[in-house]
């Protein structure tokens, strides 16, 4: 079990004031100072300091033993997670929706270990675009998704689960541009794919786009394809550029079949998100969750 003082400290940290931390440790205040007053006999230092209107913050110290204590309560959940998987048996079908990035170069290799350490699980994968999976999450189709894109559905619960970003691309052999390098007005005097309405990759152009005062209708579209397959058989026998997942584009770029253009003052990153529902989560989604980010991490 992990040491209750480093507990009692992480929630005044957190909450920054004594009483707050006490009713949600279930405790008394004189026992949450009590604790705290011992940790700081341990290491010989102030952890907080009061400032102005009986406010308190943390001391140099503090902050370096909060840096600690999230570490190691991040080690604790996993521990009591997998040692919880040693005595349970897990069964069932667990439906999870994917996004098309999402869908095509991040999560199979996950299903394939997943399927590997929980054979008794049925995994159904339903894959669309951003739109797409937020509303069989809505309606129930799935109990699961990972997505990516800018939407903010108040009936989702979204966690930031894997960070991307979206470079322009043109074919190896592309004659119409021969620099490396353009600057964000220049997009548009160029022929681009772009993805379809409804796509989170689109709404992320869009709003990158925004604080350079360029629009999606400004630009030269020659065709909206639903897919990033489609785009990149299309890129590659065709002079246009588009704006695709550097996931989605390293065997392309290491056989030299495509290449980057770096676009001035303008880097377009996105997390993709795990989605579920509020509340609390049934036992094979949090199952699958822990398991896909302790996967991200490795």
């Amino acid at each position: 079990m992990l040491d209750f003082r480093l507990q009692v400290f992480y929630t005044v940290a957190k909450r920054l004031n004594f009483t707050k931390a006490a009713a949600e440790l279930y405790i008394s205040q004189p026992a949450v100072t009590k604790h705290i007053k011992e940790l700081e006999g341990v290491y010989k230092t102030s952890l907080f300091e009061r400032s102005g209107n009986k406010k308190i913050i943390l001391t140099a110290a503090g902050k370096t033993l909060l840096q600690y204590a999230d570490q190691l309560l991040d080690i604790y959940r996993e521990l009591e997670f997998d040692m919880n998987l040693l005595v349970k048996q897990h069964s069932g079908v667990l439906r999870i929706g994917a996004s098309t990035t999402v869908a095509q170069y991040i999560i199979p290799p996950v299903l394939a270990q997943f399927h590997k350490k929980f054979k008794d699980i049925q995994v159904h994968l339903v894959t669309g675009n951003t739109e797409d999976i937020e509303q069989a999450l809505i309606k129930k189709e799935i109990e699961f998704g990972i997505i990516e894109g800018v939407s903010r559905n108040p009936q989702i619960k979204y966690e930031e689960y894997l960070k991307d970003e979206l470079v322009l691309v043109c074919a190896g052999n592309n004659i119409s541009l021969k620099k490396d390098t353009i600057k964000p007005e220049e997009l548009k005097n160029y022929p681009l794919l772009l993805r379809e309405p409804g796509s989170g990759t689109l709404d992320v152009i869009a709003h990158a786009l925004k604080p350079h005062h360029i629009k999606l209708s400004d630009l030269q579209v020659e065709m909206q394809l639903g897919g990033t397959e489609s785009i990149k058989s299309y890129l590659l026998h065709s002079n246009c550029l588009a704006f695709l997942s550097i996931h989605s584009i390293l065997k392309e770029l290491k056989n030299n079949e495509c290449r980057i253009i770096d676009i001035k003052d303008l880097t377009i990153e996105r997390p993709f998100h795990i989605i579920q529902p509020h509340g609390q989560p049934s036992s094979l989604s949090e199952l699958f969750s822990r398991f896909a980010r302790n996967q991200a991490k490795q």
